[in-house]
């Protein structure tokens, strides 16, 4: 009995002894609940944004321009200005990735009724709020300035205000390509209240932006 007892004694030691450390590997498994584990980043949830300060645009558009109304002191004028063309060069400084300031200077010119030409030059200043969508950007901008005017031989030196809206396709890093409206606000006051005019105007335009 006691030879039976010594090997059964022997048996059970090697079982455990060859049995521990296969449950030993198995607790400290990758797929084990231990904190101890290696740590898994997941970049793919971080998005840089496209645009930081001290980003810059330089952008050209052409297009064209509808007379909307003309506005008196007396009401809604007679408008005898057709459809003309327009173009656009600008410049934007971005001071966050979705605030820029910058400059512009834009042409448009349209004839009469009477086949005479209207020619305006708006220069000024802008304030552009960008946001973006995958490749897509969409530019809200404000400019103001002024908008020296003429007419046969009479010329005019005012104001002028462009809301705008638009957007464009990020082409690659450098190019981007789209459309824009804008809205023009160009008043004519003189010294006769009676001889003010409100004029509005809408332009439709393609345009390309150069990014550096």
């Amino acid at each position: 009995m006691t030879m039976r007892r010594a090997a059964s004694l022997f048996l059970t030691l090697l079982f455990l002894a060859t049995t521990l450390p296969v449950f030993a590997q198995e607790s400290d498994s990758p797929g084990s609940d231990d904190d101890s584990g290696p740590l898994e980043s997941d970049w793919s949830v971080v998005q840089t944004p496209m645009y930081n300060r001290g980003d810059q645009i330089f952008g050209i558009s052409l297009g064209i321009i509808l007379p909307l109304f003309f506005v008196g002191d007396s009401g809604t004028l007679d408008n005898n200005v057709s459809l003309g063309g327009t173009g656009t060069l600008s410049y934007d400084y971005f001071f966050s990735s979705r605030f820029a300031v910058g400059g512009e200077i834009s042409g448009m010119f349209s004839s009469t009724l009477g086949e005479n030409m209207l020619y305006i030059v708006p220069i000024g200043i802008r304030a552009t709020y960008q946001f973006t969508l995958y490749s897509f950007e969409f530019p809200l901008t404000l400019a103001a300035g002024v908008a020296p005017q003429k007419y046969l031989d009479r010329g005019y030196f005012g104001m002028y205000i462009k809301p705008s809206a638009g957007v464009f396709w990020r082409f690659n890093s450098d190019w981007s390509f789209g459309l824009n409206t804008t809205w023009w606000y160009v008043p004519q006051w003189t010294s006769n209240k009676e001889e003010n005019v409100h004029g509005n105007f809408l332009t439709i335009t393609v345009g390309a932006r150069y990014h550096f």
